[in-house]
C-alpha cells in the first residue's frame, strides 16, 4: 500500500500542475461537458413536450411550473432550450468534423501535388472573398431549410481556414529531412503523409477545430434568429429568440435563457480551445 502510494503521488502532482498551468482548458471543458450532459440528457429533463402549444399558458412569467417560463404560443421555454442545445451541438461537431476533414485532404493536396496548388488556392480565396454569413444564407436560400442544409452551408465557408492551415503547415514538413528521407527510400506519398505529415497536424487542428465548432454555434443561431436556419418547429435557440424577439418587453425571459445558454457554450468552446493551444505548445509542455 504504501509503495503504492508513493508511485501516485508524482503522478498526482503532475495532474495537479497541469490543472494550474491550464486552467481555462479544464474550465471550458467542465462548462462544455455541462451543456453536452443537459442536451443529451433533455428528454429526463425536460418538464413538457417543447412542441405543446398551450393558448391559455401563453407569455407566462418563470414559475414553478415553467422554470424559464412560456413562449407566445405557451411552449415552455425550459423544455425548448433543454432541446435546443442538440441542435446547436450537433451543428458545431458536425461542422468542425466535416470542416476539418475536407480541408485536410484539400490543404495536403495543396501543399504537396505541386500542380494543383494553384488551383486549390484560388478556389479558397474566391470562397473566403464572401463572408462567411452572407455564403451561408445564400446557400440556404438554393436549398430546402433542414438541419444537415445548415451543417452543409456553415462547413462550405470555414474549408478554406482549415485549407490555409494544413497547406502552410504542408510546405514546411515537406523540406523536413525525415519526410526527404522518407522520399528518398521510395515511400509512398499516402504513407508518408499518413506517418510523418498528419501526426505533426494534429495540434494545430485540434486547435482549429474548436473555433471551427464555436463559430458554427453562432452563425447557426444567426441563421435561425433571421429566418433561414432549421425549421420553425425545431426547438433550437436561435429560433426561439426569432420568436420572442417580438415580446422583449413583456416577456424577456423567451430571449434571456436560451441566449445565456447560447453563450455559455460558445465561451466553453472558445476556452477549451485557448486551453489547448496552450496545453499543445511544445515550448510550454517543457516548463511544465
Amino acid at each position: 500500500m504504501a509503495a503504492s502510494a508513493s508511485f501516485d503521488a508524482p503522478r498526482t502532482l503532475r495532474r495537479w500542475r497541469f490543472v494550474r498551468k491550464h486552467p481555462t482548458l479544464i474550465l471550458g471543458a467542465i462548462l462544455l461537458l455541462a451543456v453536452a450532459l443537459l442536451a443529451l440528457a433533455a428528454p429526463a429533463l425536460a418538464t413538457h413536450d417543447p412542441q405543446d402549444i398551450d393558448p391559455v399558458a401563453r407569455l407566462q412569467p418563470p414559475s414553478a411550473e415553467h422554470h424559464f417560463g412560456t413562449d407566445a404560443l405557451g411552449r415552455d421555454v425550459y423544455s425548448r432550450a433543454v432541446f435546443g442545445g442538440r441542435v446547436s451541438l450537433a451543428v458545431g461537431l458536425s461542422v468542425a468534423l466535416l470542416s476539418t476533414a475536407i480541408g485536410v485532404v484539400l490543404g495536403l493536396t495543396a501543399g504537396f501535388v505541386r500542380w494543383a496548388d494553384g488551383l486549390v488556392m484560388r478556389v479558397m480565396d474566391g470562397l473566403m472573398a464572401i463572408p462567411g454569413i452572407l455564403l451561408a444564407i445564400a446557400l440556404m436560400s438554393l436549398t430546402r431549410a433542414s438541419l444537415l442544409t445548415v451543417i452543409v452551408a456553415i462547413t462550405v465557408p470555414e474549408v478554406p481556414r482549415v485549407v490555409r492551415l494544413v497547406r502552410s503547415l504542408a510546405l514546411t514538413l515537406r523540406e523536413q529531412l525525415f519526410v526527404e528521407a522518407a522520399h528518398a527510400i521510395g515511400t509512398r506519398l499516402p504513407l508518408i503523409l499518413w506517418r510523418h505529415v498528419l501526426p505533426n497536424m494534429t495540434a494545430p487542428l485540434v486547435v482549429q477545430a474548436t473555433f471551427i465548432a464555436a463559430s458554427a454555434v453562432l452563425i447557426e443561431s444567426a441563421l435561425s434568429f433571421l429566418g433561414v436556419g432549421v425549421p420553425a418547429q425545431i426547438p433550437s435557440w436561435g429560433n426561439m429568440m426569432a420568436e420572442g424577439r417580438n415580446f422583449v418587453a413583456v416577456a424577456f425571459h423567451i430571449i434571456l435563457f436560451p441566449g445565456i445558454l447560447l453563450a455559455l457554450t460558445v465561451l466553453a468552446i472558445n476556452l477549451l480551445g485557448d486551453g489547448l493551444r496552450d496545453a499543445l505548445d511544445p515550448r510550454l509542455a517543457r516548463q511544465l
